[in-house]
C-alpha cells in the first residue's frame, strides 16, 4: 500500500484547518510551499475579512486579492462596504456582519464568496503545490457561497468534518455543470430540512468560466461513516479521507458509549470509538490520521497501517506563521515546553453539539469567572440552527445567546449551562480587535512536539521546522 501511495505522489503531511483564521491563508502558503498540504480556514472568513477591511487591511493583501477576482463590481461592493484607511484612525463603530439565515443579503453573499475567494487566492500566490480549505458540516448556510468562492480562486481540495457531508460534492458538481445550487439544512425537531438555492449565473450576470474540480475529503472518526460515505455518494466522488481521533483539537465527533465522563467531566472514549486503519486501507482510497501523530515514529506507525500519510494540527498551531493571537500561542507554547498544558473534552461549550477541546489558559473562556462574566450575546451567528416558529416561519437559536431568548424560542434551558460563544471566542483569539470578546484556544491532547522544536520555554519555531522535524 505504501509504495502504490508513494507512487500516486501524495504528500506526508497535511497541515490541519485550524480554527478561526489560526489555519490563516499565510500558514497554509508556507505549508505548501514547503512541501506538504496548505489547508486554510473555512470556518468564518466573511468575519475575519470584514474586520481586517474595517482594520485597514494591513499590507493590503486582501484587497490585493480581490483586484483577481473575476467580479470586479462583487469584489468593490465588499470593498466599498467595510474597507476603512488606516486602519479606523477615528475609531468609527465597526460595521457588523449579518448572521447567517436562509435568506442571505446580496451583500452578504458577495462577501462570503469574496472571503473564500481571498484566502484561497492569498494562500495560492506564487506557487503551484496544494491548498485546501477546511469547512464545517455543521456551518451548513453559507456552504454554496462558501465553495462557489473558493472554486474561483482554483481551491485544490476541499475537506469538511463535524457532520455527514453528504451534499458537498452535489455543489461542486453544479458549479462545475453550470446548474443552480441546491442545499438542504436540518431543521430542529423537524423531519423535512429547509432547501436553500442559489443561481450563480443569475447573482453575478454570466456563467462561471474555468473552474477546475477540487479533490473532496471527508473528515471521519470511524470505519462506519466512511463505509457510508462510499455507498451514498456517487463513484469516484471521494478521493480519500482524512481520520480525526479524539485526541485531535478543535471538534471531537462524540463517543460511541454515550453518558460516561471522567473526574473533569470529559467525555470518555473506548476501543468502540478506534478506527481499524487496516480495514480502512481496504477500501482502496489513500487515507491521512490525525490526533496525535506529530512526530516521526506516528508518522511511519501511519504509513505501516496503509496511511499516505498524518494531519497536524497543533504543531502547525503554535507556529509563528499561524493565526494564533501572539501573547496566547506564547503561554500555549510555555506550558506545552514545561509539560504543564491542560486540555480538555468540554462535552458542552460548543453550541454545535460536538465536543470540544479547550486549552486552560489564564484569560480566556477556559476559566470559570471568565465565562461567567461575559454577557451573553451571538451577534457572529455562526452556529445557530434552525428552528421552526409558531406560525411557520424559519428562526435561529443557539445555546450560547442569552438564556431568556433561547428559552423563548423552544430551547431547552439545559442545553444552555455550560454553553459559551465559540463563534466571538475564536475570531478574538486570531486576533482581530472584537469588543471585549474573550478568547478561547482549543489544541490537541499531545503537545511533547514542543520539547523538541523549542530549545526553551520562551523560544519559538516555524511551520518549517515542523516538517522538517516530522520528515527527520
Amino acid at each position: 500500500m505504501t509504495t502504490k501511495l508513494s507512487i500516486l505522489g501524495l504528500v506526508r503531511i497535511i497541515q490541519a484547518g485550524m480554527g478561526v483564521n489560526i489555519s490563516s491563508w499565510v500558514l497554509a502558503r508556507i505549508a505548501a510551499i514547503i512541501g506538504g498540504w496548505g489547508t486554510v480556514s473555512g470556518v468564518a472568513p466573511d468575519r475575519i475579512l470584514a474586520l481586517a477591511l474595517q482594520q485597514g487591511d494591513v499590507g493590503g493583501h486582501y484587497r490585493r486579492a480581490l483586484s483577481h477576482f473575476p467580479f470586479p463590481e462583487i469584489a468593490q461592493m465588499v470593498i466599498d462596504a467595510y474597507y476603512i484607511p488606516e486602519g479606523n484612525p477615528n475609531k468609527q463603530p465597526l460595521k457588523a456582519v449579518p448572521v447567517y439565515s436562509v435568506n442571505p443579503s446580496k451583500l452578504l453573499i458577495s462577501l462570503i464568496v469574496c472571503a473564500n475567494f481571498a484566502f484561497v487566492w492569498l494562500a495560492k500566490e506564487g506557487h503551484n503545490n496544494t491548498i485546501s480549505i477546511n469547512y464545517l458540516e455543521k456551518i451548513a448556510m453559507p456552504h454554496m457561497y462558501a465553495i462557489t468562492g473558493a472554486m474561483l480562486a482554483g481551491v485544490d481540495a476541499i475537506t469538511v468534518g463535524a457532520g455527514i457531508p453528504l451534499q458537498i460534492t452535489g455543489i461542486i458538481n453544479a458549479l462545475l455543470e453550470g446548474k443552480v445550487l441546491k442545499y438542504l439544512v436540518p431543521v430542529v425537531g423537524e423531519k423535512e430540512s429547509y432547501e436553500m438555492s442559489f443561481d450563480p449565473e443569475k447573482f453575478f450576470g454570466a456563467k462561471l468560466l474555468n473552474l477546475k474540480k477540487p479533490k473532496f475529503l471527508p473528515i471521519i472518526s470511524s470505519n462506519v461513516l466512511a463505509e457510508v460515505l462510499l455507498k451514498k455518494l456517487p463513484a469516484g466522488s471521494i478521493f480519500g479521507f482524512i481520520v480525526e481521533t479524539s485526541t485531535a483539537g478543535g471538534h471531537n465527533a462524540p463517543p460511541r458509549i454515550k453518558g460516561v465522563f471522567n473526574e473533569h467531566g470529559d467525555p470518555v472514549y473506548s476501543e468502540k470509538d478506534k478506527v481499524n486503519y487496516i480495514n480502512l486501507a481496504k477500501l482502496g482510497l489513500p487515507f491521512w490520521i490525525g490526533g496525535s501523530y506529530a512526530s516521526p515514529e506516528m508518522l511511519a506507525w501511519a504509513l505501516q497501517q496503509g496511511a499516505a500519510g498524518i494531519q497536524v494540527g497543533s504543531a502547525f498551531a503554535l507556529c509563528e506563521e499561524s493565526g494564533l493571537r501572539h501573547d496566547l500561542k506564547v503561554e500555549a507554547r510555555r506550558l506545552a515546553f514545561l509539560g504543564q498544558s491542560t486540555i480538555r473534552t468540554s462535552p458542552c461549550i460548543s453550541p454545535s453539539g460536538f465536543p470540544f477541546k479547550v486549552a486552560m489558559i489564564n484569560g480566556t473562556l477556559s476559566e470559570e469567572n471568565v465565562y461567567k462574566s461575559r454577557v451573553r450575546v451571538c451577534d457572529k451567528g455562526v452556529l445557530v440552527v434552525l428552528y421552526k416558529k409558531a406560525d411557520g416561519s424559519i428562526g435561529y437559536r443557539c445555546s450560547a445567546e442569552p438564556v431568556e431568548d433561547f428559552v423563548r424560542k423552544g430551547g431547552k434551558i439545559e442545553d444552555t449551562i455550560g454553553a459559551g460563544c465559540i463563534c466571538n471566542g475564536l475570531i478574538t483569539t486570531a486576533g482581530l480587535k472584537n469588543g471585549d470578546e474573550p478568547p478561547i484556544v482549543t489544541l490537541g491532547d499531545d503537545l511533547r512536539f514542543a520539547r523538541i522544536l523549542m530549545t526553551n520555554e520562551n523560544s519559538s519555531y516555524t511551520a518549517e521546522d515542523v516538517y522538517k522535524y516530522l520528515l527527520s
